[in-house]
């Protein structure tokens, strides 16, 4: 199996975050990624470095107006008196929740501090000054894997961070800035007429819902920690189910909090069932680790073993798959779950 991964991914490391209203350590760190190459070693797997593809995948999923925001955040920051350490929103403005809506009009703000709470939805998105090429360098990896797999690969993994399956067609949150699942399932559908999504991560993968929820070439499932009492809260329950065209081809498979490797499995049939019955082409796992027992921010039980029983899972459609990983914050266990996931994926290949 070939893994992308570019080191430039690493330059981005926020300073703050804020739970519960104190601000408490930073939980998407460097550190993450250097547990997860270790993990590929296990494999011997060495991560390539992807191909500068600069921001046309992006664009394919996000709006120019969004894009142009992320990549010229920095710069308007800095020229503000008194800015602090990090690109940070302090403003928030109403969205209507329309389905029927694939994006919101351009920020009609031309200040930039509007633009911040335009463009980045809540607390965990900032931005320092080499956060920018991160997120650019994220999206290429995902386009490398897919890549990859248009190549004729039947497998690859993309080792994203910063992560992006919270980002929509227009906005940041949830850590994420550019949705990299989006953009290399989109790429993907260059050669394939059906490409599912299956996300494993704890939290609702909201921004993949709403970037595909019109459309029926791309069928979207979330198995995640009920929302209820869980970010992000709003979005991620079983009555959201597509819109217009898109009807019936989006899935979410919420658990309830505390559930561990059986119901996982068992959601994860489920989600299977949808993926033969859609007649899927290929597959993108948005491969997240935070459903483990130890995740600082999870609510889920899984061990480390669960998730090989998670990449069986996987490997059981038989689909040329695009694995991306998405988030996982317990430092001493993510390599782990790496390598059992990958165990498990590759038993039968």
């Amino acid at each position: 199996m070939r893994a992308f991964y570019h080191p430039e991914q690493a330059l981005h490391s926020p300073q703050q975050f804020m739970r519960y209203g104190r601000f408490v350590p930073v939980k998407d760190t460097p550190l993450r990624t250097e547990r997860l190459i270790g993990a590929l070693a296990r494999h011997g797997i060495t991560p390539e470095e992807p191909a500068a593809y600069g921001t046309g995948p992006a664009l394919t999923v996000h709006t120019a107006a969004f894009v142009r925001f992320l990549e010229t955040a920095w710069e308007n920051w800095a020229q503000l008196p008194d800015h602090g350490p990090e690109v940070w929103p302090q403003y928030f403005p109403y969205w209507s929740g329309r389905p029927e809506d694939a994006t919101r009009p351009d920020c009609p703000a031309k200040g930039f501090i509007g633009q911040v709470g335009w463009y980045l939805g809540d607390l965990s998105v900032p931005m320092g000054p080499d956060s920018w090429l991160s997120i650019l360098r994220a999206s290429e990896t995902a386009t490398a894997g897919a890549d990859a797999i248009l190549a004729g690969d039947r497998a690859a993994y993309a080792l994203c961070r910063p992560s992006g399956h919270h980002a929509r067609a227009d906005r940041g949150t949830g850590f994420c800035y550019l949705n990299n699942s989006a953009i290399a399932a989109q790429r993907l559908r260059g050669r394939f007429s059906k490409v599912a999504i299956i996300d494993v991560d704890v939290h609702h993968g909201d921004g993949t819902q709403q970037i595909f929820y019109t459309r029926p070439d791309v069928l979207t499932i979330s198995v995640h920690g009920d929302p209820t009492d869980f970010g992000p809260y709003y979005t991620g329950y079983a009555n959201e189910t597509g819109y217009g065209a898109g009807e019936g081809f989006n899935l979410n498979l919420p658990l309830t909090p505390g559930a561990g490797g059986d119901e996982m499995i068992a959601a994860l049939d489920t989600a299977i069932e949808r993926v033969r019955a859609f007649g899927a082409d290929a597959l993108v796992v948005a491969l997240g680790f935070d459903a483990h027992r130890d995740d600082p921010i999870g609510i889920l039980k899984l061990d480390a073993k669960d998730f090989g029983s998670v990449g069986s899972k996987m490997q059981s459609l038989g689909l040329a798959t695009l694995i991306v990983q998405e988030g996982g914050y317990g430092i001493d266990a993510i390599q782990d779950c790496l390598d059992s996931f990958l165990t498990g994926f590759r038993s039968k290949r």
